[in-house]
């Protein structure tokens, strides 16, 4: 059971290594761009490259589309349910049919960033490393015994779809490493202490808006994390990448291009940020260079405050 990109590695580790994967349950297709042509999500398109049944129920809780499902997992009769970023919470009915249990693949070193966004918060929080946890499901939200964990370094200017590729591999492996021990009778469940947990919630767009009053540090963990964005001359710029301007401080106001070769802008603690890659309002993603061909900015200027 999976969806997005992040589940692919994984599906594509099970059928690759000779496992009998019967089904795959994947969120319903969705309308998207212009003429609103129905996508199928990444999981979907990969098994059906590798010739496996794909059920699509809009609801695994309530409704004909949880009945059906309900009854097409009991006719299966799974020995175990692989769960990586579906989309959907199990109910106990399904959570009891495996004879092994469900197994999801969380995208963090639990109990720290339950939840469902804790490659983006890690980053956020300016985490330097992060890693997977395999562990099995219980009816609350990634809360199951931890079994297996792999942890790698967060680097100082990684962004969350950098870090998301990395982990999504970093996961397959953890898979395939207790898929091996259940079948070997070798896992050694561990209870999550709650006291150490912590919560990443959905990232919303009002999130996204950079505040130059605040840390150089932040601002960088925010545009890395979740794509910042801010206004200067009256037009929404995003911003995808940056960096710490290494030695370099300033007494100017908060927002104040000071190099406008480099994209050099003025934190709120004096610090500077170099912005490095960033999109004009109805333009293109550009590195830097690029925009600053058509672009051209002179030193003094700030980006607004108001958004």
């Amino acid at each position: 059971m999976g969806t997005p990109d992040f589940a692919v590695p994984c599906l594509k580790a099970l059928a690759d290594s000779g496992e009998n994967i019967p089904a795959v349950f994947t969120q319903p297709d969705k309308p998207k761009g212009r003429g609103y042509k129905m996508i199928p999500t990444p999981v979907k398109k990969t098994a059906l490259e590798y010739g496996i049944p794909v059920y699509q129920p809009v609801s695994l809780r309530k409704g004909d589309d949880a009945a059906k499902s309900l009854d097409i997992l009991k006719k299966i009769n799974p020995d175990l349910i692989i769960v990586v970023a579906y989309g959907q919470i199990l109910p106990e009915s399904i959570l009891e049919i495996p004879r092994f249990g469900c197994i999801n693949i969380h995208a963090s070193l639990l109990p720290a960033y339950r939840g469902a966004a804790p490659i983006q918060w890690c980053i956020l929080n300016g985490e330097t490393k992060t890693g997977v946890t395999s562990m099995y499901m219980e009816k609350g939200l990634d809360t199951g015994d931890m079994l297996i964990k792999a942890e790698t370094d967060i680097g100082e200017n990684e962004t969350a779809s950098e870090l998301h590729d990395r982990l999504s591999v970093l996961g397959a492996e953890i898979l395939l490493e207790t898929v091996d021990a259940v079948k070997k009778g070798t896992l050694s469940p561990v209870r999550q202490n709650d006291e150490l947990s912590c919560y990443s919630p959905m990232i919303t767009k009002d999130m996204c808006h950079i505040d130059f009053s605040d840390t150089a540090r932040n601002i960088h963990n925010k545009i890395r994390g979740i794509t910042g964005f801010s206004m200067l001359g009256g037009k929404r710029l995003k911003i995808f990448r940056s960096e710490i301007a290494k030695d370099k401080k300033s007494d100017m106001p908060c927002g104040t291009v000071i190099d406008s070769e480099k994209f050099t802008v003025v934190c709120g603690d004096g610090l500077c940020i170099n912005l490095l890659e960033v999109q004009a309002e109805g333009g293109k993603r550009l590195k830097t260079s690029d925009y600053l061909r058509g672009n051209k900015l002179s030193d003094g200027i700030r980006f607004d405050e108001n958004k």
